[in-house]
């Protein structure tokens, strides 16, 4: 009997031990397959990219997960209380994972079979959602369990906490309980009350099933549960629970709040970044601060869209989307199904007519409402012809609508409707800073959900007449004065670039005979232009032109380039203009100032001035130059700005081919803008550039400037006034009505008469005749 008694000792002190070291073995080897849990130190919270205005306001969010990282600090203490008491009441004692909580949950695993609980604690849960997968498996546990002691041993429990509570999905596209603040109610975590952090609180053990958006009630018990919970651990009182349950779920969800409408702009900024990054700026926390001002955003973006839907109306109205036909009893519920295949397209809404009568029409919107549209906001809509030519002007409702029709309308300011359509013609602005090339407005187009095609840094045009101020400089520099004289008359040339005669003409098909070069500006005439280019040479102009900014093969090897045949953006077009704008220095045009990570170390910044500026061309030539587009709005093509009442605007018209391009380009000291209208398919829009683009430039200048004083033309060294008359350019005594003052540089001003003196343009500021309002 202790023969056998020995052997079975011995057989079960080798079973255990050998089981010991098995699991021994086991255990070590999955320790050190485990990962290094050092890593959590510089975890990696996939953090979206934030677009921001200049003055912070955000423009756009991209990215997969919204995450706003709280530092431990600055979580509210009684959000800690409600997830330590929902979560892991004894999270501050353990040592990463809690014995009772696992010995709780294979006790119910052993009765009921199934893994409904898993006795995990925070730390685990940190383990499991930085290192492990979801599926509930022992082996999964069995890391989870390990990975937690790691991490308890490695980290503070504040740590560990942070890590938890910026990490966590909570439903809705939020990770992290600030986020969860945010998408749920609109406020950051420390505004929160008590029953909204305990409605959060409540979110780790079934995101999607407690969710208050998707399952309010089963929200309201969850949120009531965490608060009793709080009440067991004695961190609040009873009747303070008793007062947060009574509290409704005010919960809404709260998407990206975009305090900026600057879609152009962020798809501009993103496409940067992911060429200069690739797809970690998604993930990686990058913040954006852009050059854009908001107010000067805002202006930007009514003035577009005001004048392209002021140009649709102009051309007549291309009738309705659709026929619903005739309403009747349970056909509005089919008719707001039908009205949803409709996209928006900002600021129009689709809607459907209900009943008409002369004056008057209800209208059906595809958000459900009932508006009235009244004839004042019909009138407009004569029939649009072919080629954009319009039809007979209205007379009552029946001529424009009919019960049924699918139309779009916006609402006014005055809070009336207007019928409107959304337009075939597309627009662009953008303005920037003459000195820095920091861009402060963008518009690509009138509505960038229906196309991100950014015309104002993708679209190459035509110029037209926006050109000829480059023409002109280089005039200028080669020694020709504003008052030299050219012959405006026609002329027939042999272009080498093309297959026959070539006789260009000017817009109105007049010829103004000789004409000062001022004029000619001011005119915006044609052949003007060709026969400046045809005395200074082709080659010395293209030389000059470069100076602006552009490339040989977007300056015609041929005379059509006088009149803007090359091609550019209006973002080019701007950087050229800002060379004027400043005295004559380059500007590259920027619109991002800096690039931070989430770490809020610096990436990028904007480029620095001494590295960027450089002088490409003469003060006295860009003085010369704003001289004379400042005229052409008091006198010229441009002439309508002058409802803005300040002198200090100098600007130029363009319109290209067959109307294809309208073109307003302008600035003063402060600011550069530029306006583009034009169809995508190149086809003409049947409007000058004063019509099409210079009212959106208008109204766009008239709110940027709004409050800021003149800035006057600063002279440069060696300018002098000299009175002249006005057909020969010579200099002259006479004070009539022929004779007016202009500007020269010294070395190429007339010879003045034996008793008149040439005098410093600095110290006169005369308003003799025309062409004298030029500081």
């Amino acid at each position: 009997m202790k023969k056998h008694t020995k052997k079975l000792t011995f057989l079960f002190s080798f079973l255990i031990g050998s089981t010991t070291l098995a699991v021994l073995f086991i255990f070590c080897y999955m320790e050190l397959a485990l990962p290094n849990v050092e890593q959590l130190k510089d975890a990696h919270m996939q953090v979206p990219l934030r677009i921001l205005a200049a003055d912070q306001q955000l423009i756009a969010e991209y990215g997969e997960k919204r995450r706003i990282p709280v530092a431990y600090e600055h979580i509210p203490p009684r959000l800690i209380q409600a997830i330590l008491a929902t979560e892991d009441k004894r999270f501050f004692e353990h040592d990463g994972i809690d014995v009772l909580g696992l010995l709780r949950a294979a006790a119910v695993y052993a009765v009921t079979h199934h893994k409904s609980q898993g006795g995990s604690t925070i730390t685990m849960q940190v383990a499991r959602n930085f290192f492990l997968t979801r599926h509930k498996t022992f082996s999964r546990k069995f890391n989870e369990i390990l990975l937690a002691i790691k991490i308890d041993r490695a980290f503070s429990k504040q740590k560990i906490l942070s890590l938890y509570i910026n990490k966590i999905y909570l439903g809705s596209r939020a990770y992290g309980f600030q986020a969860a603040a945010q998408v749920y109610y609109g406020k950051k975590l420390s505004e929160l009350n008590l029953a909204q952090l305990a409605m959060l609180a409540g979110l780790p053990k079934a995101p999607s099933s407690h969710n208050p958006l998707a399952n309010p009630v089963a929200a309201l018990k969850r949120r009531n549960h965490v608060l009793m919970r709080l009440v067991d651990a004695k961190e609040i009182t009873l009747p303070e629970a008793q007062a947060a349950m009574k509290q409704a779920v005010t919960a809404t969800y709260h998407g990206t709040d975009n305090q900026v409408h600057a879609p152009y702009v962020a798809d501009m900024v993103r496409q940067q970044l992911l060429k200069q990054y690739g797809k970690r700026i998604y993930t990686d926390g990058f913040t954006v601060t852009t050059t854009i001002q908001p107010k000067k955003q805002q202006a930007a973006n009514r003035s577009v869209t005001e004048s392209l839907l002021a140009y649709t109306q102009r051309h007549g109205y291309r009738g309705p989307l659709t026929n619903l036909g005739q309403p009747s009893d349970g056909i509005i519920s089919l008719w707001l199904v039908a009205l949803k295949q409709f996209p928006m397209v900002s600021p129009l809404i689709p809607a459907a007519v209900i009943t008409l009568d002369d004056k008057t029409a209800s209208l059906l919107l595809r958000d459900g409402r009932y508006v009235t549209l009244t004839w004042p906001q019909v009138a407009w809509a004569r029939p649009a012809l072919r080629d954009g030519y319009v039809g007979k002007a209205p007379e009552t409702m029946f001529d424009v609508l009919h019960v049924g029709d699918v139309i779009m309308v916006r609402q006014l300011a005055n809070q009336q409707w207007q019928l409107s359509q959304k337009p075939l013609i597309q627009g662009a602005l953008v303005a920037l800073h003459p000195d820095s090339g920091a861009i402060v407005a963008l518009v690509g187009g009138f509505n960038f959900s229906q196309s991100h095609y950014n015309r104002v840094t993708q679209a190459s045009r035509q110029a037209g007449s926006a050109f000829k101020p480059f023409l002109y400089s280089a005039g200028l520099a080669k020694g020709l004065t504003l008052a030299t004289i050219v012959n405006d008359a026609p002329i027939v040339i042999e272009d080498p670039t093309a297959e026959k005669l070539w006789r260009p003409h000017n817009d109105d098909h007049k010829f103004n005979g000789p004409t000062r070069l001022r004029q000619g500006l001011i005119k915006s005439t044609n052949l003007i232009s060709i026969r400046i280019l045809r005395r200074i040479g082709l080659n010395y102009a293209r030389n000059y032109i470069r100076r602006f900014g552009y490339s040989d093969e977007q300056l015609p090897v041929g005379l059509s380039m006088a009149l803007g045949s090359g091609t550019q953006t209006p973002l080019q077009l701007a950087s050229g203009y800002a060379t004027l704008a400043n005295t004559g220095y380059s500007v590259k045009p920027y619109i991002i100032d800096k690039v931070t990570d989430k770490n809020q170390q610096v990436l990028l910044t904007k480029p620095k001035p001494e590295e960027e500026k450089q002088r490409v061309i003469s003060p006295q030539v860009a003085y010369l130059m704003t001289s004379a587009m400042r005229t052409v709005i008091q006198e010229g093509t441009g002439r309508k700005a002058r409802i803005l009442n300040r002198h200090d605007l100098a600007g130029k018209t363009g319109t290209t081919n067959d109307q294809r391009d309208a073109w307003f380009a302008g600035f003063n000291q402060q600011i550069v803008t530029v306006c583009w209208a034009g169809l995508d398919n190149m086809k003409s829009i049947h409007e000058y550039g004063s019509q099409a683009a210079l009212p959106m430039w208008i109204d766009f200048m008239h709110a940027a400037l709004r409050g800021q004083a003149e800035t006057p033309l600063p002279v440069p060294a060696d300018m002098v006034m000299v009175r002249i008359n006005k057909h020969s350019g010579e200099a002259t005594d006479d004070t009539g009505k022929d004779s007016m003052f202009e500007v020269f540089r010294k070395q190429y001003a007339p010879k003045a008469i034996a008793h008149q003196k040439s005098a410093d343009v600095s110290a006169q500021n005369s308003n003799d005749n025309a062409g004298a309002t030029l500081f």
